[in-house]
């Protein structure tokens, strides 16, 4: 909460401008295009991030495929995560999010501008609506990023358990599957500490569907996490001894 203060209180004179521009485009999506309405949010994005002391450490960028319509498949470590890609991602793309986070304020507005989808896990048959909408998205050329924990870690840089029905939208549209290694993003939000802080975000080697096509939805589960966890593993030890 503190670090959410310091983003306001360092970008005070742009904040109602900043508002009411990301209100007027969550309200009037159709009005823009996708590239238009991210090219905002990357704006407001970066701005949060540099009053918030927040460095993203990108790597991996060539990994991203360079024709539209794919899912990528980070960990999940709290309320930062997006905000974190977004700046690192140099795409468009919209997310499935647990229908509890719709109604926050300010990630209320980014979703809209993004069309995402808010998925109730309560609800079967809408959850299984939101995968059949998310596949014929991606078969159109959207992009779109599924957090496959279901809910953030509460342990740092340690995972959950992916499920294996996270990855049906993927498996339907028939597209690459893109991993991606999120570490200290919990230590955005989750924390008291206003210290300058380093989050990474790691793109790492697609999964085509010819790699995974023969491949049951746990399965591919398991081997998206262990990519991450490796990557992780790695990383965290580079970024300890600094």
């Amino acid at each position: 909460m503190k670090r959410i203060i310091l983003m306001v209180l360092r970008n005070i004179l742009y904040v109602p401008f900043g508002w009411i521009r990301l209100c007027y485009y969550a309200s009037h999506v159709d009005k823009y295009t996708d590239e238009e309405r991210y090219a905002l949010i990357k704006y407001i994005d970066r701005r949060a991030n540099i009053g918030g002391r927040i460095t993203i450490d990108v790597h991996g960028v060539e990994n991203i495929p360079k024709k539209n319509g794919f899912v990528f498949y980070p960990n999940h470590q709290g309320l930062y995560d997006v905000l974190a890609i977004i700046e690192a991602c140099p795409v468009p793309f919209a997310v499935v999010n647990k229908k509890e986070v719709q109604n926050i304020p300010f990630l209320k507005q980014i979703f809209a501008c993004m069309k995402a989808y808010a998925i109730d896990r309560e609800d079967i048959k809408q959850s299984m609506q939101v995968i059949l909408n998310v596949a014929r998205d991606v078969k159109g050329g959207r992009n779109f990023l599924i957090f496959a924990e279901g809910t953030r870690s509460r342990n740092g840089n340690e995972l959950l358990e992916f499920k294996g029905g996270s990855f049906k939208c993927a498996m339907k549209a028939k597209c690459p599957i893109v991993p991606i290694a999120i570490i200290d993003s919990y230590k955005s939000f989750d924390t008291s500490s206003i210290k300058k802080l380093t989050v990474q975000v790691h793109f790492l080697e697609p999964m085509q569907y010819d790699d995974y096509k023969n491949l049951n939805s746990t399965d591919i589960a398991k081997i998206v996490k262990n990519k991450i966890e490796e990557t992780i593993k790695n990383n965290e030890k580079t970024d300890k001894n600094r």
